[in-house]
């Protein structure tokens, strides 16, 4: 299955909007939601659709998915209720806030304001789609005002929401429905957390070639790292002990467009321990995440370069001291730092070579 969408939000509305203050039943906090459908004005368009749409232009596809029917998946059948009858909003929009209050039991969810409109005039590929984005932010800002009033100026402060810090996302395509949706989340914490994507929404990866590239290269880096010379290395040993291997492991996809299986456990893999934890890997892909790797797909450069960025950069010693390296010398750290062990002191020693600092 390869879906691969490049969206476009030029001439992108917001038909509508349904709001909430979504709170934590487990700290008895409540959930509010608007009474009406809040409609957008049309000076206020270009700005808030903006905020609206940014994050979502460069995210890994994905599609709701239930364990025994689609027709059973709650989020699923709310997005299709939309697309068919849009006047709906206010319903469904309180339906999407009731859902999400439900699954904040964790003491670790936090409140938040909850956002669900309806966008039209997404395109794709020439086609003009529909689509429902949900956004949540947990926390509010502080900001200054100044206003005129009875001729003179005065200063108003206020609490409201940072476009720049909406913490949770998701944008529902009209598109892909036989197969649940295309669906796109974000969170701003980093990483996309078990309750938003799991708990609330219910989406798994869509199986394109973004998602193989991206899961193989960090399937790689996984695997070299936990050969036996790693596993023996002390946690502070050098980050380049491992990262040497993870790197040539990486090299694999420089200069190809199309991913063989074969050929990397060949190139790639050289020890039957990394082959072997690639193997382990490969099946808790298939079993967790119910996505099946295909022997051959057209590599994405851009997903290789972000698996770069989990090999070791950071050296941590139990004197408190951290060090931390730019990729490259964490790669290749030949002379710029030296590492040894110092008899007299019994301790083990790094020195770093440079012509210039930059401390101010």
């Amino acid at each position: 299955m390869r879906v691969q969408l490049r969206l476009e939000f030029e001439e992108t509305r917001i038909a509508g909007l349904v709001l909430a203050k979504v709170g934590n039943p487990s700290r008895e906090e409540p959930l509010q939601t608007s009474k009406q459908v809040f409609r957008v004005d049309d000076e206020d368009q270009p700005l808030l659709t903006g905020i609206f749409t940014r994050p979502f232009r460069t995210l890994q596809g994905q599609r709701f998915q239930h364990h025994s029917a689609l027709e059973k998946h709650e989020m699923n059948q709310v997005a299709k209720a939309l697309f068919t009858g849009p006047d709906g909003l206010l319903e469904q929009g309180q339906a999407i806030a009731t859902r999400l209050y439900s699954k904040s039991n964790h003491p670790n969810i936090k409140s938040g304001d909850l956002c669900v409109a309806m966008l039209e005039g997404v395109k794709w590929e020439g086609e003009v789609k529909r689509a429902l984005c949900i956004l949540k932010s947990e926390s509010v800002t502080p900001f200054l005002s100044i206003a005129t009033r009875d001729g003179d100026l005065e200063l108003h402060t206020e609490q409201g929401i940072y476009p720049e810090k909406i913490d949770k996302g998701c944008l529902i395509l009209e598109h892909f429905e036989e197969k649940g949706f295309y669906v796109l989340t974000f969170d701003r914490a980093g990483h996309e957390s078990r309750f938003w994507v799991r708990d609330f929404l219910g989406v798994v990866p869509i199986a394109d070639d973004n998602l193989f590239s991206k899961r193989v290269a960090e399937m790689a880096v996984a695997a070299v790292a936990s050969q036996p010379k790693a596993e023996a290395a002390e946690d502070d040993s050098p980050p380049w002990e491992a990262n040497k291997a993870a790197s040539e492991a990486l090299s694999y996809f420089d200069g190809k467009k199309k991913f063989s299986l074969q050929e990397f456990e060949e190139q790639a893999l050289r020890t039957p321990e990394a082959r072997a934890k690639f193997a382990e890997e490969r099946r808790k892909l298939e079993e967790e995440e119910g996505v099946k790797l295909d022997d051959e797909f057209a590599i994405s450069k851009r997903e290789v370069s972000k698996a770069r960025k989990l090999m070791k950069s950071v050296m941590k010693f139990d004197t408190g001291v951290e060090v931390r390296l730019k990729p490259k010398v964490a790669s290749d750290p030949e002379g710029v730092i030296e590492h040894g062990h110092d008899d007299e002191r019994d301790m083990r020693f790094v020195k770093i070579y440079y012509r210039k600092d930059y401390v101010k």
